[in-house]
């Protein structure tokens, strides 16, 4: 379990990220840390893109219906404008929002803000997913959490997706999406791009 770091400095900032697939206690872990953040008497700001309507327009909520409530925004820029006086930022579904979004966090890190960041790091493609590797790749701490692979019990790493949408953003829940391990996923695509390819020859 993450447990939050002590420096002496009382302006140091640092960045957070939780990453991994969907179903894997993401937002979960995030609510976690930003409400004893709060119980620390901490100043808190905790923002959301505003596209993700899912559960709630202003809650973050995760899927064992846990909830914060939260600022939607539409860019990253919004963040410097939203933050004086704070502590702590925390920034849900961060795979949503531009590529500007690692250079706020670390722009807010050294103002000394402590930056919790979740999102997904691979998009149902299995590909790095928007500003996420960035956030990654200059974060302090990095947390990976897993779910389930429904088909086999292992660790789940990639968010297979059940409906035939092409594009890279689409939001849904359980009807739409399930997690899977590393060999189900691959299955799962070979399957679909043989039965896609038999449609094609029916044709």
């Amino acid at each position: 379990m993450f447990l939050e770091p002590h420096f002496k400095s009382q302006r140091s900032g640092w960045i957070e990220v939780i990453c991994g697939s969907m179903f894997s206690g993401k937002t979960e872990e995030l609510i976690r840390r930003l409400k004893r953040a709060r119980i620390a008497n901490q100043r808190v700001e905790i923002f959301k893109p505003k596209i993700d309507t899912r559960y709630d327009e202003t809650k973050i909520v995760s899927h064992d219906k846990n909830h914060i409530v939260s600022t939607p925004i539409e860019n990253s820029k919004a963040l410097l404008m939203l933050t004086d006086e704070v502590d702590v930022v925390g920034i849900d579904e961060a795979q949503f929002f531009d590529t500007d979004l690692t250079d706020i966090c670390q722009e807010l890190a050294l103002k000394g803000i402590r930056v919790i960041i979740a999102g997904l790091d691979m998009d149902f493609r299995g590909k790095p997913f928007g500003p996420m590797p960035d956030l990654l790749a200059v974060a302090e701490y990095i947390t990976k959490v897993h779910a389930i692979c429904q088909h086999c019990g292992n660790l789940a790493t990639h968010s297979y997706r059940l409906v035939q949408e092409e594009g890279t953003v689409v939001l849904g829940e359980k009807e739409s999406y399930e997690p899977r391990c590393r060999t189900c996923y691959q299955m799962g695509n070979i399957l679909s791009f043989n039965q896609a390819r038999e449609v094609r020859n029916e044709k």
